[in-house]
């Protein structure tokens, strides 16, 4: 209920006169069963604006870190996340990885359509960086369709950091399905699940027209990352 309460009422009439957003291939999302909506990833705004343009209810996962607040802030942010749709998972490693992966098997085994982003954050400066393999993992074990998605423009809506959003037209571009049963049987193949990965990243180059980076942008944000500051040595 919350979820058509946000869409309709309370925060899609903001976020269109905010966006003035469009939609481009909308006939490619099928009506019903599940699919895999793959998007590039410039902003916050993303997970909100590809449901606002979607009829159907479109599901994520989302860092831990949303869900984990303390007092009334914390409360208020954890309902929120959970009520637009969004699945807590933990970033910290191999173990956390595969608990996420499961969680979004099980929401297309139940014929809904999940919403991932494989380069795995926020691209730092606006270039389409190498995707991670776990969605195509998902695709593999599942059989599910994957289809390409480009967000454009949501980051000058919501520059990194930001909290008021600046009024920017968005365009929501879904390109064609993309089938990989030729690939049948091969998953867990590390070499299958990057030639998926890349074809991919291909395709959101493509719709995108984004600069395309071959390295992790979690990578590149760890290098460009600020120094820890040092602590003083205590006196001996």
């Amino acid at each position: 209920m919350w979820y058509w309460a946000f869409k309709h009422v309370l925060l899609g009439p903001i976020l269109r006169l905010l966006g003035r957003p469009t939609i481009e291939g909308l006939e490619n999302i099928p009506a019903r069963g599940p699919a895999i909506l793959a998007s590039n990833h410039l902003a916050v705004m993303d997970s909100f604006y590809l449901p606002l343009m979607v009829n159907r209810r479109i599901y994520f996962l989302a860092k831990s870190e949303y869900f984990t607040g303390t007092g009334l802030k914390g409360a208020f942010q954890r309902w929120f996340f959970t009520a637009v749709g969004q699945i807590p998972i933990d970033r910290s490693g191999a173990e956390a990885a595969s608990g996420a992966l499961t969680a979004a098997r099980r929401q297309l085994e139940a014929g809904q359509l999940m919403g991932m982003y494989p380069e795995g954050t926020r691209s730092p400066d606006g270039r389409l960086y190498k995707g991670k393999t776990g969605l195509a993992r998902i695709a593999l074990d599942t059989g599910v369709p994957v289809i390409p998605v480009a967000m454009i423009n949501t980051e000058k809506l919501n520059p990194p950091g930001s909290v008021i959003p600046r009024p920017a037209r968005i365009s929501v571009k879904i390109g064609k399905p993309l089938n990989f049963a030729r690939y049948e049987g091969m998953q867990g193949n590390r070499f299958i699940e990057r030639a998926v990965t890349d074809e991919i990243m291909y395709e959101l180059m493509q719709l995108t027209g984004q600069q395309y980076v071959d390295i992790y942008a979690a990578s590149l944000k760890k290098k460009t990352a600020p120094p820890a500051e040092e602590k003083p040595a205590s006196a001996a």
